[in-house]
């Protein structure tokens, strides 16, 4: 999946020259945590967020510097050294960007303009409906060898049982020569799978039903 299929985007934008009241305003009237910031060709120039605003606030019994900082520009407290995103970027890459550099959105550009932006909120979002875990369903987990091959075996066990899989994620396992295959399927009672997947020399690490006992 790409970004450009889940980016918004219409963006709320401001320019270095409005006022850090006018940010917030805009934040609280339209419940958002990150405003970039353009020129007039809408080139990203910076980016406030409610984080730099805080930040930026003095001591709440100070009411003379709280008008002076209210009446401050944007270009005062922005963060002028942007990261940004192409709308072509896998969702994966991003993903590890947010996680790598701590951040809270990415701003998307194409041709140096500015043509989306996406946040920690539509990551998650999208992670549960690629992991399908909004979905009814059951969680499996199956330490395999990492070998080619191995996941479309699993994968032929499972469909033997007649049961649809809504999504498929691979792990590293403290062993480099192993490797777990986590799926989301759609049925309440795993149970059969679980006892075709042991038949087959498979240890399932979840879910462990009691009574029953995985090498």
């Amino acid at each position: 999946m790409i970004i450009e299929e889940i980016m918004k985007k219409t963006v709320t934008t401001l320019s270095s020259t409005d006022t850090i009241a006018t940010a917030i305003k805009i934040m609280d009237a339209q419940k958002i945590r990150h405003i970039p910031i353009v020129n007039p060709g809408n080139e990203i120039v910076g980016l406030i967020s409610d984080r730099d605003i805080r930040d930026a606030k003095p001591s709440k019994l100070d009411f003379t510097d709280q008008k002076k900082l209210l009446d401050t520009q944007i270009i005062e407290i922005m963060v002028k050294d942007v990261i940004t995103g192409h709308p072509l970027d896998f969702v994966e890459e991003v993903s590890a960007i947010f996680y790598e550099r701590r951040i809270g959105c990415l701003p998307i550009e194409s041709d140096g303009k500015l043509v989306g932006i996406i946040t920690e909120t539509d990551l998650l979002h999208t992670l549960v409906q690629l992991t399908g875990a909004h979905q009814p369903g059951s969680q499996l987990e199956v330490k395999v060898l990492n070998k080619t091959g191995v996941l479309a075996d699993v994968v032929n066990v499972i469909k033997t049982q007649k049961v649809n899989i809504n999504s498929v994620l691979v792990y590293p396992d403290k062993d480099p020569q192993y490797k777990v295959l986590v799926f989301r399927i759609q049925t309440m009672n795993p149970t059969g799978i679980i006892t075709n997947l042991k038949k087959e020399g498979y240890t399932v690490m979840w879910p462990n039903i009691p009574g029953m006992h995985y090498e």
